[in-house]
């Protein structure tokens, strides 16, 4: 889709839903389950081990780069939300969103995390 003023926002943002809804910033999410309880697990401390290593490469994708962690304590879920302006998201495609291929290697090693997947999504503040 090209490029179009939204109605919504007066920045430069791609149209969806007919127009009733826009972006111009996509997020690529790399999540996973741990196990154990949230306060204590060996597997979400190892993650943590992980994500510090590579955080300064994440840091380094963008110059507007958004990087949220989520962690539910109830349902043992771990996410990583990398959010970038849209010029900027499609070198970093094109790159395979490195370091993501190092990084889920390196997670899906650790003993207990399981369910390692990646998805892209917009992600706007409204």
């Amino acid at each position: 889709a090209q490029p179009t003023v939204s109605r919504h926002s007066t920045a430069l943002n791609v149209d969806l839903a007919n127009g009733a809804m826009s972006f111009d910033r996509v997020c690529r999410e790399w999540r996973c389950k741990y196990t154990g309880d949230k306060s204590d697990s060996k597997s979400l401390e190892a993650i943590s081990n992980v994500l510090d290593e590579y955080l300064p490469q994440i840091k380094a994708v963008s110059d507007d780069i958004k990087v949220n962690r989520l962690v539910c304590g109830s349902c043992l879920d771990f996410k990583l939300m990398m959010t970038v302006p849209l010029d900027d998201f499609g070198p970093w495609e094109e790159k395979g969103f490195a370091p993501e291929e190092e990084f889920l290697a390196k997670i899906k090693a650790i003993d207990g995390v399981s369910q390692v997947e990646t998805q892209t999504i917009t992600n706007m503040e409204i």
